[in-house]
């Protein structure tokens, strides 16, 4: 068994977070700013898997509008007051960590506490070739809406807009 752990993301953990982004998202860089703000907006919702101080994953969500998009490499500023969905901006493990049943529970727990809230929806963009795992963690593509399309087009030609009913 891992000793390591989910446990919400603090302020301190930005850096390892950052290293565990550029070994799983070397085709989407996000400057450190944009993790330390996103934590900073609405840390409930952004977790670190880690032993002690040293992060291997994380995972961070944020209220947002269904359909709408955030610019990768982005600073939201503040979050908008419509908030249909809890977008959830990443999910990274270190390649080291994958296939060892770290991503479920944590998907699970950010269902759990986003229907608590009163969240009806998850929404994100599947990277990397990603569909069958977010597929089977309940997302669902979606796909016809030409506003969606354009605004996948910084993400990448195999990106997906899905979305989890809770």
């Amino acid at each position: 068994m891992s000793e390591y752990s989910w446990r919400p993301m603090r302020a301190d953990d930005v850096d390892g977070v950052v290293a565990v982004a550029a070994s799983a998202f070397p085709d989407h860089f996000e400057a450190r700013a944009c993790f330390a703000e996103r934590v900073a907006l609405f840390p409930q919702a952004c977790f670190v898997l880690a032993s002690d101080d040293d992060v291997k994953g994380y995972l961070i969500a944020y209220p947002w509008p269904l359909g709408a998009i955030p610019p990768l490499d982005s600073l939201l500023g503040t979050l908008p007051e419509a908030r249909d969905v809890w977008y959830l901006h990443d999910l990274a493990l270190h390649p080291e960590m994958r296939g060892q049943g770290h991503a479920r529970p944590i998907v699970e727990r950010l269902a759990s506490e986003a229907a608590a809230a009163g969240v009806m929806k998850i929404a994100l963009v599947s990277v990397n070739d990603s569909v069958p795992f977010w597929s089977s963690m309940g997302f669902a593509p979606v796909t016809g809406d030409p506003a969606i399309a354009r605004k996948l087009q910084s993400y990448g030609d195999d990106s997906t807009y899905m979305v989890r009913q809770l």
